[in-house]
């Protein structure tokens, strides 16, 4: 199975990509709604949705001269492509570096380390009993 490539956000895109991938299916209005203030021009958000069409991110149902926009993309679809990138660009696609840094830095806590080996201990056994 080919897997897809997707593309990078903007900033402005993911802020939209945020709040459809909450809404599941809303009319720009809605999407503007839910921006805290200052909240972007209804102009801005409507050409943010058609940049997001344009990338495959969202599709839309048509009511009369209205749009119901939807993503087409899932945030967990994202994550994973927007965290192998990060991975690839900052870490040299290294997972032990990139979790030796973050482990490095101050703002983790020991508790939440621990939780850490928690679930990659679970991700090993699992991972032990596919093959």
């Amino acid at each position: 199975m080919e897997e897809k490539s997707i593309k990078e956000l903007t900033r402005a895109e993911e802020q939209v990509m945020q709040i459809l991938w909450k809404l599941k299916k809303g009319f720009v209005k809605d999407i503007l709604e839910r921006f805290e203030e200052p909240k972007p021009a209804y102009t801005t958000v409507s050409t943010i949705i058609r940049i997001l069409q344009d990338k495959g991110f969202v599709s839309h149902r048509e009511y009369g001269r209205t749009h119901q926009y939807f993503p087409v993309i899932s945030k967990e679809e994202y994550s994973k492509a927007h965290m192998g990138n990060f991975v690839r660009d900052y870490f040299s696609n290294s997972y032990r570096k990139m979790m030796s840094f973050f482990t490095s830095e101050e703002s983790i806590s020991v508790k939440e380390m621990e939780e850490i080996m928690e679930l990659m201990k679970k991700e090993i056994m699992n991972k032990k009993h596919e093959k």
